[in-house]
């Protein structure tokens, strides 16, 4: 089947870990972000590569940081609110700490130009962190950031699917089902996500979880990384055919 033959095809990015990594940025912006609402420094930070939406990243930080349960909901909202301003305040910080996972342009670049996919993002970013992130690296090009899933839209991660394929309906008039979605991504929560949500999942061993732990897990097809373009082009053919 050529590429005019193809049906079309939602892809979802995922970001941190898959794409780029910004370091201690995002640690740094927590950090911040709690002193300033809560008044005091945090002694522990949300755990590193999990993937789980900044919300719930953010009332564990919170809990775990000894701010009483009944303080949470008047707190956390205030604390999303300010996390993208303090990210933007780091702008410079992303680009000379963070760097671009391995083939993640080449990758991009490919999926992007290929007829009938739909390139875009389901993160559990807030959709202004994300928007940043992606600036940081001059990726936006490459994906239609519209149509995608974020933290700012529901805390359950794996709704972010079903948003997404709505949002990618609407603008081009096809149906995006579990048959012609594919989450890319590098943590056990990116194959939740697309078991749970409806897409297929490639998983891509360069966070912090391994080839067997994504397998395991119930990724369709496991990928060391990015670099070798044709077998994750291939990898996207064969989950959906």
């Amino acid at each position: 089947m050529n590429d005019t033959e193809e049906q079309p095809t939602l892809i979802l990015w995922d970001i941190d870990r898959t794409l780029l990594y910004v370091g201690d940025v995002d640690r740094q912006v927590y950090r911040e972000t709690f002193a300033e609402v809560v008044g005091r420094s945090a002694e522990q930070l949300p755990a590193r590569g999990t993937g789980v939406t900044m919300p719930l990243a953010i009332r564990s930080l919170l809990l775990e940081n000894g701010v009483p349960e009944a303080m949470v909901p008047e707190l956390l909202p205030l604390m999303v609110e300010l996390l993208p301003k303090r990210l933007a305040g780091h702008a410079d910080d992303l680009r000379s700490q963070g760097v671009l996972m391995p083939g993640a342009v080449a990758a991009l670049q490919a999926v992007r130009r290929h007829k009938g996919w739909v390139p875009t993002a389901v993160t559990g970013n807030l959709k202004p962190n994300a928007l940043l992130k992606l600036a940081a690296f001059n990726l936006n090009s490459y994906l239609d950031t519209d149509i995608g899933g974020y933290a700012s839209d529901d805390v359950h991660r794996p709704a972010l699917v079903g948003i997404a394929q709505k949002r990618a309906q609407a603008k081009h008039g096809t149906a995006f089902t579990r048959a012609n979605t594919v989450i890319i991504g590098d943590s056990l929560e990116d194959v939740r996500t697309g078991l749970e949500g409806g897409a297929s999942v490639l998983g891509v061993a360069s966070g912090k979880t391994s080839a067997q732990e994504l397998a395991a897990a119930g990724a369709h097809v496991v990928l060391d990384d990015l670099e070798d373009v044709q077998r994750l082009v291939d990898a996207v053919k064969s989950v959906t055919s």
